[in-house]
């Protein structure tokens, strides 16, 4: 029983519990209490239910993002730059790939490979990328392109959404971001951006690649101009596509950071509100599996915290970081914190890959040992970064 809830929240949280679906009402008056404890509780015991294994996960993979130069306009990013921009880059191929290369030493698994929408670029720029990173690290997942970057190929190249996927897929595409999600809401995504994917057309791209036996995650960014409805909203459409398709491996959700960016006089969203988010998107997404910390934007205490209000998953130790460190906000841990922040809570910590299956023990020894007390996002891993 959640007997200290409110009774109109304690009747929604107790439908959870007994595995019935919340309608998008019920998870506004989730969203609308200041019921923490009792929604976090509910949405650990959710958790623990879905996935009773012993251990909590971690990945180990590098953000490389190849180009900062965009056609779209985003008022909350501080990371891109317009195509005119001096302070515009694209990076070379040999970096790239040392940045890859490093990443196998350090025991990573998975790159995610993500850019601005470059306006000249033509798919055989972005297919010879993928070739030449497969060709060098075949056993390296490559966890690219985002839905409005591929909707943005699709418009460059004037082809087809199938086509384009096909064609990345087999050049050595494995799996595709959730990133460019924002709010899931054309109201809002017309008052925060300007030339970027719509509502629609960003489910189509994870439709049509889920349709095609791929897999990818999910995102959700908050506190900004929406309202909770809004937020419901948006889980109510991944909820929705996953019935469709079951492509989504997990849920990922992170609070606006407005420094260094055209809305930079928006109050940021504190940790109650994260961990309230966070915790009813457990409880809404009954189909969506994994649902990941985000100790990135929340720092280590609240990231290990995230662990008991729904999620089950620490996210990536991140070799390298942008596009949150533009705006500010740069949150360092070490794998033996990652480690440490699972272990306390009682459960082992464990490495997996993009599938959330358990990586080879040989592997996650070597990442613990080749990492050792080096921070995340270390600036001086690569000689290049931006």
């Amino acid at each position: 029983m959640i007997a200290a809830a409110k009774p109109a929240v304690r009747d929604i949280l107790e439908k959870a519990l007994q595995g019935e679906r919340l309608t998008v009402a019920e998870g506004v008056t989730l969203l609308e209490s200041h019921d923490l404890a009792a929604i976090g509780a509910a949405a650990d015991r959710v958790s623990r239910r879905m996935h009773p294994e012993p251990y909590r996960t971690y990945n180990v993979d590098r953000n490389i993002n190849y180009t900062n130069v965009c056609t779209a306009v985003c008022d909350f990013c501080a990371f891109y730059r317009g195509p005119k921009s001096d302070e515009g880059y694209v990076l070379p191929r040999d970096v790239l790939l040392k940045k890859v290369e490093e990443t196998v030493e350090l025991g990573g698994n998975q790159i995610l490979l993500q850019g601005g929408l470059h306006p000249k670029f033509k798919l055989d720029w972005y297919e010879e990328m993928l070739q030449d990173i497969k060709s060098a690290f075949p056993t390296v997942n490559i966890h690219g392109f985002s839905p409005p970057e591929i909707y943005h190929f699709t418009k460059v190249n004037k082809l087809p959404l199938d086509e384009v996927l096909r064609r990345l897929r087999a050049a050595g595409l494995g799996s595709i971001p959730g990133g460019g999600a924002e709010i899931l809401v054309d109201r809002v995504r017309d008052e925060i951006t300007r030339g970027k994917v719509s509502t629609d057309d960003w489910l189509d791209v994870m439709r049509v690649w889920h349709k095609m036996g791929g897999i990818s995650s999910s995102t959700m960014m908050f506190g900004h101009v929406e309202t909770l409805a809004e937020r419901v909203e948006h889980l109510q459409r991944l909820r929705d596509l996953q019935d469709e398709t079951g492509g989504f491996t997990a849920f990922i959700c992170w609070t606006f950071q407005p420094d260094n960016t055209e809305m930079s006089d928006t109050p940021p969203a504190g940790s109650f509100e994260y961990l309230k988010m966070l915790a009813v998107a457990r409880l809404f997404l009954d189909n969506i599996p994994n649902l990941q910390s985000s100790w990135v934007t929340q720092g280590a205490k609240i990231g290990q915290l995230a662990l008991v209000f729904g999620a089950n998953d620490m996210g990536s130790l991140m070799i390298e970081e942008n596009v949150v460190a533009e705006a500010g906000t740069v949150h360092y841990l070490t794998i033996q914190q990652i480690r440490d922040s699972i272990s306390e809570l009682g459960y082992q910590p464990r490495q997996r890959d993009v599938f959330y299956d358990l990586v080879d023990p040989a592997l996650e020894a070597k990442a613990i040992e080749v990492n050792g007390s080096r921070s995340t996002c270390d600036p001086n891993v690569v000689a290049l970064e931006v």
